[in-house]
């Protein structure tokens, strides 16, 4: 990297929201690629594996060897953190950036969609010379342009939505033997997803071991439905564990069977010393009722419970094991990390809000690191179905010393109502990592400048938040394109169902709902849109009753009736190319008279096309 390059990196890390720093050191830098060879990076992030999911952070039940073996041989941070709920944390993850700038504010709803002009570390390490692959869960977006293939993973092997058995899913997908999405495509594997994801990586490292790769297994264990075999559940029941914590602690275990083969093999492959190992969780437990090494709360909470998580660095030729750091670390640190390890540099456009944790991996004990604020915010629907960030609601904000939280006590407001500065808690995390102390009445003044700067920061970050992130429509590239209740807004749209069990509480009429797509109709021309509950081969989804089938974008308005037995209606409709908020409805398919939602739309252009936008 030349000298004006590495001062344009430099110059970019430091102007972020007064979070992001310039690197202290160009030595560690320097080292990292002197060798010749740039390491390889294997980046593994499992689904809701609280703190204290693992044997070496003092579960003494919970049985995994090989990520005790990989905290032994690694660098560990014993405060780093991630957002509370996983879509959040995965765009902070891939950008370096503050979820809230991605356009990503919760995992549904329309709110999981990534921004496509962000930059993700697979484009800039791609752009670098890395072959680049996803093993797992994207999460971020299943429609061209937002999927992981889009993105700049060159091999993508995902599910879709946000778990295995989604609304996108077929009705019948489970994690053993499951459909999954193969570079865009529908295929079905033969075992457990876990097992699946392991192999297919180890696959594309062995396919060409020449070249420097970039592999994020991304798992989506040990996340609900807690599906796994017997055979890893039964020891857990018969230490008294409840079902649940028996079935998590079985996905757990053989997680750890998959780390333990995949480091193997890297031994066997002479690529151990070459190749950075990070291992890491995307946010707390969803479930309180095991151990979580005394932190306060779980998933979704502003406690530590909610968003303190393993984080565990592996470089045998470059980093001493067994070392700790104490310093607060983020999800936002990890791109600008790798990049500096890999010799790689962004844009210098790019305002980056994480550091690189090189100095601190390299030597802990005397890298210069001035401490700093992170921030952490979780906002979900309110009665209104409005799902925007609001000041001063479920969020916290930690220094090296001190967190304050400002959520509500009532759970039922903590996600739309602010807190003031009366209830704001203010914890000594040094003395108290359990956070069960509030000290705030005895240092107000500290509550006071954490306040001042979390406003500062969440101005900051929000801009341009209500602009919502759309679906193409027309895009010659992804024709057609179908459209799912996991990607719907609007007030109704919680009801609708992102799983099967949903659906079919839908249409027991236990559940209803309605909502809009944000699409962006790409050519003018004519559209063949067909309304679906689900897919045409699921015995368990009856016809269509009688009734009337609507739909709204911008001023066209259509409306056709049901026809009898029908697994489908269907339009065709002219459209004018722009932005918009696609309607749909179904009438008559309840007893109680309320319409809904289609689950489905499929859109199809079929021509009569003018120039494209």
């Amino acid at each position: 990297m030349s000298s004006i390059r590495r001062r344009e990196f430099l110059r970019t890390l430091a102007i972020g929201t007064g979070a992001a720093v310039a690197l202290p050191s160009s030595l560690f830098f320097a080292s990292c690629t002197s060798r010749g060879r740039r390491p390889n990076v294997i980046l593994i992030l499992t689904d809701d594996q609280g703190y204290g999911d693992l044997g070496c952070h003092g579960n003494d039940r919970l049985r995994t060897p090989s990520l005790d073996r990989l905290y032994r041989e690694s660098v560990r941070f014993t405060n780093f953190f991630t957002c509370a709920l996983c879509s959040p944390t995965r765009a902070s993850l891939l950008t370096g950036r503050y979820n809230y700038r991605t356009g990503v504010v919760d995992t549904w709803v329309g709110q999981a969609l990534m921004r496509t002009e962000e930059l993700t570390v697979a484009e800039l390490l791609k752009d670098a010379g890395y072959r680049t692959g996803i093993f797992g869960k994207w999460h971020l977006g299943d429609n061209f342009p937002l999927r992981s293939l889009d993105q700049g993973f060159e091999e993508s092997l995902v599910h879709n939505d946000g778990l295995l058995g989604s609304i996108s899913d077929p009705a019948d997908n489970h994690y053993d033997d499951p459909v999954l999405q193969h570079n865009g495509r529908a295929k079905k594997y033969n075992g457990y997803c876990t097992d699946v994801f392991f192999n297919a990586a180890m696959d594309f490292i062995s396919a060409d071991r020449s070249r420097p790769f970039f592999v994020y297994l991304a798992t989506n264990v040990p996340h609900y439905p807690l599906e796994v075999a017997d055979s890893y559940a039964q020891p857990y029941r018969e230490m008294g564990f409840d079902e649940k914590t028996s079935r998590t602690y079985g996905m757990i275990a053989n997680l750890d069977e998959n780390i333990g083969r995949l480091l193997e093999r890297l031994k066997e492959w002479a690529l151990e010393d070459d190749t950075v190992v990070i291992f890491m969780s995307d946010n707390g437990p969803q479930h309180g009722d095991r151990y979580n090494a005394g932190l306060r709360d779980i998933k979704g909470s502003m406690y530590d419970g909610g968003i303190k998580v393993p984080f565990f660095v592996r470089w045998p030729r470059r980093f001493g094991a067994g070392r700790e750091v104490d310093r607060i670390a983020a999800h936002i640190d990890v791109l600008p990390t790798l990049l500096e390890i890999c010799g790689a540099s962004p844009p210098a456009h790019l305002k980056l809000d994480g550091r690189s944790l090189g100095p601190l991996l390299s030597d802990p004990r005397n890298a210069e690191w001035p401490d700093r604020m992170l921030f952490f915010q979780q906002c979900r629907p309110d009665s209104e179905g409005i799902d925007r960030p609001r000041p001063f609601t479920h969020c916290a904000v930690r220094s090296q010393q001190y967190k304050i939280v400002m959520t509500a006590a009532d759970p039922a407001e903590q996600e739309t109502r602010a807190v003031g500065f009366k209830e704001t808690q203010l914890f000594d995390m040094a003395a108290d990592p359990g956070e069960r102390n509030d000290i705030a009445r005895e240092h107000p003044e500290v509550v006071r400048d954490m306040r001042g700067a979390y406003e500062s920061w969440f101005e900051d970050v929000t801009r341009g938040i209500r602009s919502p992130v759309r679906i193409p429509l027309g895009d010659p590239r992804a024709n057609p394109t179908t459209l799912s209740t996991q990607d719907i807004s609007g007030p109704g749209a919680p009801q609708l169902p992102f799983s099967w069990t949903g659906a079919r509480r839908l249409l027991a009429g236990e559940l209803r709902g309605t909502g809009y797509w944000n699409v962006d109709v790409v050519r003018r021309g004519t559209y063949e849109m067909t309304y679906r509950l689900g897919p045409s081969d699921a015995d368990w989804i009856p016809p269509l009753k009688p009734g009337r089938a609507q739909l709204m974008l911008g001023s066209t308005k259509y409306e056709t009736e049901i026809p009898p037995d029908a697994k489908g209606v269907c339009f065709r409709l002219e459209l004018e190319a722009g932005p918009g908020e696609l309607e749909a409805y179904l009438t008559g398919q309840r007893t109680d008279g309320q319409k809904i939602s289609p689950f489905f739309v499929d859109v199809l252009y079929l021509g009569n096309e003018t120039k494209a936008r």
